[in-house]
């Protein structure tokens, strides 16, 4: 029976390696993309907002507290991971906040889609890792709403040891710690093309 079950749950596995398998290789092209237009005529460099230095300290702790989260669950310190989840989930909601901020800071500095397609680049990068935050959140949500039903210590443990549970919280870290390392090399990628303009403050 439990071999049954475990295979029942590995779909789910192999679900998650596969969104990961593909947005690699998507943020792969997308880099490749820039390189070579990079070279071509019509680019300039444009600076990025300082806010997105935010940003990232923001995911990056996002990623310390989802995993104080995942020990407090081993260790049936249920409040603890309730706080957990919920500061990730508003570390999460927090770098969508500072990169919209940053996006407006550079529309108002004259960067947009179309002209230089430096900034273009810019946009639809960090556009569509935003795409892959929105995803995490949702799961996140969903998480946290499970373990603020289940308050009670009894209800808590028994969700905690459920296999099913255990495979859902380790996928769904995977995921989040996945796109906040994806989130730093892409910025630090960019930030070495294009350096910080601390005009673009908030």
């Amino acid at each position: 029976m439990g071999n049954f079950m475990t295979k029942r749950r590995e779909p789910f596995r192999f679900m998650v390696w596969l969104g990961i398998t593909s947005s690699i290789m998507l943020f792969t092209i997308l880099l490749v993309t820039y390189i070579i237009r990079r070279t071509g005529p019509g680019w300039t460099d444009v600076k990025l907002p300082n806010v997105f230095l935010l940003s990232t300290m923001a995911i990056m702790l996002s990623s310390y507290t989802l995993n104080n989260a995942n020990k407090a669950f081993r260790h049936e310190r249920f409040n603890s991971y309730r706080m957990g989840m919920a500061s990730t989930l508003l570390l999460g909601i927090l770098f969508i906040v500072l990169q919209a901020w940053g996006w407006r800071q550079m529309f108002l500095a004259g960067v947009g889609l179309s002209g230089n397609p430096s900034g273009g680049f810019v946009y639809v990068i960090s556009g569509i890792h935003l795409l892959h935050i929105l995803v995490g959140l949702i799961l996140l949500s969903i998480v946290l709403a499970e373990a603020m039903r289940r308050r009670p210590y009894i209800d808590s443990f028994v969700y905690s040891v459920n296999p099913p549970n255990q495979l859902k919280l380790r996928l769904i870290s995977l995921y989040w710690h996945f796109v906040d390392i994806l989130w730093l090399a892409l910025f630090v990628f960019l930030l070495a093309h294009h350096g910080l303009d601390f005009r673009l403050s908030l």
